[in-house]
């Protein structure tokens, strides 16, 4: 009986082994080709790039604070160039070295090509029909021949230059009066008016502000109230189930101000075709509306009147707003720092013979205003983190995996203030540009203030002209002093930030004759 049952026992044990050994056999077998193909498979990224630590709900939107650009800056010296954060229910992946920079705009632009579209620009379809936020396609393909071929070709640029050269001059008249009586004016807003008269006599042949008026400020209020609106943290954002909402009131105020550009445009519109209709012919081209009507009368086009006024709103908000900003922080740099200020003099003083006009044409000859002006972009980029982009698939970016639908931040601001970049880099030093050949053109991505790729800003070519020539002008008849007295070290510089970045102080000085 005992030897019945141990041998029914070690039967049932053997005919368990031969169960077991052919699953073993098979598994060791399995196990094999998975080791041997992942060694040799390349290998997927299984890991989202680092970031701080999220909370629950809200992720890491505590840790944007007022000055997102700065903030995300100093995380990016802790977690590394490519870092992840959770704003609500988006992922965000925040970029901040040209390595990344240049794997994300041009390496991989097409996949990183399309926008993160701010609620707020979502009214009056905005986001549908503008060249900034629309992703890649036959439209936004259609709005970039037109900004290259009708508005900023170097042929409608070189047409358009005196007109350029007659704003600055009364600029310079502006500025010879206040020197004059002695008195302090706002060179931001100075600025201001004369980009913006600039910009609106090369679209409509008009000004449409004065420096003794009070229009400039209201276009002022409007333009950047659509930048701050656009730029700053919404919590529509982070949580689009509360879009009916508008807590924050960002459409309620974006609304406003589109409402009242859009109603100025198309009067403009109205009134340049019911012009048309009395000559009873057309006329040639003279600016660039008249160009962007000729189009929107041929057989088939696809450049349409609201199209047109959404292109206009486009290049109005961002060439005016980033140009003058700029000219602004490039005084504001040179009165803390006089004694580059007096390098630009020098150099402007040998370079025009005396009595001759400043043009445009002068500018190739003052690599050290070229230098200052490249310095000014270094430390205070026109938009810090660029127009935020979006990946429509999970994709590898630099061996971590990014998410399908996530925001990416391009932190130009960060990248202008990194010591592994730049030597000093908080220090205002145009002579790093005489050593090199880096430029802002969209090639050198230690250096890209309006982007780069298939996405970059299409205004540059018109926005370095108009920096340059504004801020030449300024400093070649005239020496400059603080209001009150105020020193230079003692120079609030502090931002305000949008998608744009302002001075959060206006600057305030007094023209000297030289």
């Amino acid at each position: 009986m005992f030897f019945s049952l141990s041998f029914s026992s070690v039967h049932k044990r053997s005919k368990r082994m031969e169960y077991l050994l052919p699953l073993l056999l098979i598994t060791i077998v399995c196990v094999t080709i998975h080791v041997l193909i992942s060694t040799f498979k390349p290998k997927k990224p299984s890991k989202y790039p680092p970031g701080p630590r999220t909370l629950p709900i809200i992720g890491n939107i505590l840790d944007l604070g007022n000055l997102p650009h700065q903030t995300l800056a100093k995380l990016s010296k802790i977690y590394g160039p490519i870092m992840s954060l959770k704003l609500g229910s988006t992922t965000t992946i925040c970029i901040s070295s040209p390595h990344v920079a240049k794997e994300v705009l041009q390496k991989n632009d097409q996949i990183f090509a399309n926008r993160t579209i701010p609620d707020s620009v979502r009214l009056f379809d905005h986001h549908k029909l503008s060249v900034v936020w629309l992703p890649p396609s036959a439209l936004w393909r259609t709005l970039r021949r037109v900004c290259a071929t009708k508005v900023f070709s170097s042929q409608q640029l070189g047409s358009t230059q005196v007109c350029r050269q007659r704003k600055v001059q009364e600029l310079m008249d502006y500025v010879k009066e206040r020197c004059e009586k002695g008195e302090a004016f706002d060179i931001g807003e100075a600025s201001f008016i004369t980009v913006l008269n600039s910009i609106s006599n090369t679209f409509f042949s008009m000004d449409f502000a004065h420096y003794t008026s009070h229009k400039s400020q209201e276009f002022k209020d409007i333009i950047w109230g659509i930048m701050e609106e656009a730029g700053r943290p919404n919590v529509v954002d982070f949580f689009p189930i509360f879009r009916l909402l508008d807590p924050q009131g960002a459409r309620r105020r974006m609304n406003g101000y589109f409402e009242k550009l859009f109603a100025f445009f198309d009067g403009l519109i109205e009134e340049r075709l019911r012009l048309r209709v009395l000559e009873n012919e057309a006329k040639p081209c003279k600016d660039v509306l008249d160009s962007v009507l000729e189009l929107m009368f041929e057989d088939n086009s696809q450049v349409t009147r609201t199209l047109v006024l959404q292109l206009f709103l486009d290049l109005f908000v961002a060439g005016v707003d980033t140009t003058s900003s700029s000219i602004e922080w490039a005084m504001a740099e040179l009165l803390r720092n006089p004694e580059k200020l007096e390098k630009v003099r020098e150099e402007l003083q040998k370079v025009l013979v005396k009595g001759e006009k400043l043009e445009e044409s002068h500018i190739s000859k003052l690599p050290y205003l070229q230098a200052v002006v490249k310095e000014t972009f270094r430390l205070h980029p026109p938009a810090p983190m660029l127009v935020p982009h979006k990946t429509e698939v999970d994709v590898e970016l630099c061996d971590f995996m990014v998410p399908k639908s996530s925001q990416i931040l391009v932190n130009v601001w960060a990248m202008g203030r990194d010591s592994s970049i730049w030597t000093n880099p908080d220090e205002f030093r145009p002579e790093r540009f005489l050593e090199s050949d880096l430029d802002f053109k969209g090639q050198d991505f230690e250096l890209i203030p309006f982007g780069a790729g298939r996405r970059i800003c299409p205004g540059l070519p018109l926005a370095s002209r108009t920096v340059h020539i504004v801020l030449a002008s300024l400093l070649c008849k005239y020496n400059w002093k603080l209001k009150d007295g105020e020193k230079p070290q003692d120079m609030d510089i502090s931002e305000k930030y949008g998608i744009t970045l302002h001075k959060a102080q206006p600057l305030l000085v007094i023209p000297i004759q030289a």
